[in-house]
């Protein structure tokens, strides 16, 4: 490694918690508890499985909504598949990492260590996506593109009140960066600590490390695409920041549990669809064929490594033939995706060794697939689910549906929001919208809202309600829509 920016696993794996910091800073905090043999993100991980979010995942969509086959993925299930798959990530790359002699702070107990966080944050990755998928974030920035600028309290439009940043929070919303607050704040159990994770596993949930005004899509860093965490957050990502040492960066276990993401939906999105029937084993192969690429835009290695993954389908489906296996096609299907993803984790777990000095300094930019012979493959699926799944009728349906109860509960819960917990008289029906409101979320606002002036306070407001709605599982949203607009 070099220059002055290094990383060091002592900092990146600290015990701190956020009621640690909020009472002594950084200061060293012990890594056990006397007759307690879990290290910290052991722990963080017994915390999570117990918690009510985390529970809340098995009711919210993953690709197809309110589904109820039991072999389909879930929001839950996908998170298990994520946990396992940045766990093993870890290992790999922890002893690769010490193969080649890269570093020796990276010792047994580190290993260990930073396996048990990413197992931990693989089950949180998602834990801020509001219901009905990813569409439902994309409803929550629509609605305040929309209406934003028709909203007014005391005469005033929201958007003369709040500042730039303020709005851009709501404009630019994000799964990733609600994931710290119900982390860090909503899960109210004994304090305004919410679930007092460990700093450096919420740090590696920090996908993208921005705040909204620093957002650049066109950027070659990656790191800078979308949102990473709310205004109301700043003081939280300074805190990891302070502990981890990790600031306007990613920390770097983000790097393999980004990977672990996409390894885990890339595959089991076509097998979903798949057993769905949204395409027969013979469209796949064909498709599959058809993005197949050239030496025009990828390498030498890359094409050939394609060709192999071809010929490794067709030869699983002979082998399942051969079995006289009932459905062979799925036999083949499902055997070459494991295949795949143990072989898209040995590159990465490679890549990440490769890269080391840049991902331990902050400079990397690039995701860890980016130049792996299996690259191209990982492209396809993509291309494929797209092709076969996310332009089909049902989702194109679930799309409209969270559209309309979404944006209808938006349309219900905010301007009963703009004036709660102020002087100004209302109707007797935004009262009791927010008695509806969870009782830890207003309790939170009632923590997080003391002693801040007028217009951080009706930003807060603001944040409740997306909170809210971001925590709600689907069928919650679908049954709420109903029964806030009269329909039986």
């Amino acid at each position: 490694m070099t220059g002055d920016r290094a990383y060091s696993w002592e900092r990146l794996l600290s015990p701190v918690r956020p009621r640690d910091y909020a009472r002594g800073g950084a200061a060293p905090v012990a890594r056990s508890r006397s007759g307690d043999h879990r290290n910290p993100f052991e722990r963080d991980y017994h915390r999570i499985v117990t918690a009510a979010s985390f529970r809340r995942l098995q009711d919210k969509t993953q690709v197809f909504p309110l589904e109820r086959s039991d072999f389909v993925r879930t929001r839950l299930t996908h998170s298990l598949e994520v946990s396992s798959l940045a766990r093993s990530l870890g290992q790999l790359m922890a002893h690769e990492v010490r193969r080649r002699g890269l570093d020796p702070t990276l010792d047994r107990r580190a290993a260990g260590e930073l396996c048990d966080l990413l197992l931990a944050a693989g089950l949180v990755h998602d834990i801020g996506n509001p219901p009905f998928g990813h569409y439902g974030e994309t409803t929550i920035r629509d609605w305040f593109h929309k209406h934003l600028p028709t909203l007014e309290y005391r005469g005033a439009p929201l958007t003369r009140l709040l500042t730039p940043a303020m709005q851009a929070d709501f404009l630019n919303f994000e799964g990733n960066a609600e994931a710290l607050r119900v982390l860090s704040k909503l899960h109210f159990l004994v304090d305004e600590f919410g679930m007092n994770l460990t700093l450096p596993l919420l740090g590696c949930l920090i996908k993208y490390p921005v705040a909204a005004p620093d957002i650049d899509p066109a950027s070659p860093n990656i790191c800078r695409h979308k949102l990473g965490w709310f205004q109301a957050d700043s003081e939280l990502v300074a805190a990891i920041a302070a502990v981890t040492g990790v600031s306007g960066a990613r920390h770097p276990l983000t790097w393999l549990l980004e990977a672990a993401d996409d390894i885990a939906y890339r595959t089991a999105d076509i097998e979903d669809a798949y057993k769905k029937g949204h395409f027969t084993y013979g469209e796949f192969r064909d498709a599959l064929a058809g993005e197949a690429p050239s030496t025009a835009d990828r390498t030498p290695a890359q094409v050939r490594r394609y060709a192999d993954w071809l010929d490794e389908l067709d030869r699983l489906l002979a082998e399942g033939r051969e079995r006289a296996l009932e459905q062979p096609e799925f036999y083949a299907l499902q055997n070459w995706m494991i295949r795949l993803q143990s072989d898209l984790m040995s590159g990465v777990a490679s890549a990440f060794a490769d890269h080391y000095p840049a991902i331990m300094n902050g400079s990397h930019e690039q995701e860890l697939f980016t130049g792996l012979a299996s690259e191209p493959v990982l492209t396809a699926l993509g291309t494929i689910a797209y092709r076969y799944v996310f332009t089909s009728r049902p989702i194109i349906q679930m799309e409209i549906q969270a559209n309309t109860i979404i944006g209808g509960l938006l349309d219900k819960f905010i301007p009963a929001a703009i004036y709660w917990r102020t002087d100004v008289p209302q109707s007797s029906l935004e009262p009791r919208l927010m008695s509806i409101v969870s009782e830890n979320f207003r309790a939170s606002y009632d923590i997080h809202a003391r002693g801040r002036d007028e217009v951080w306070r009706l930003y807060l407001r603001l944040l409740l309600i997306t909170d809210y709605v971001s925590g709600m599982t689907d069928s919650f949203a679908l049954n709420l829509y109903r029964s806030t607009h009269g329909i039986v």
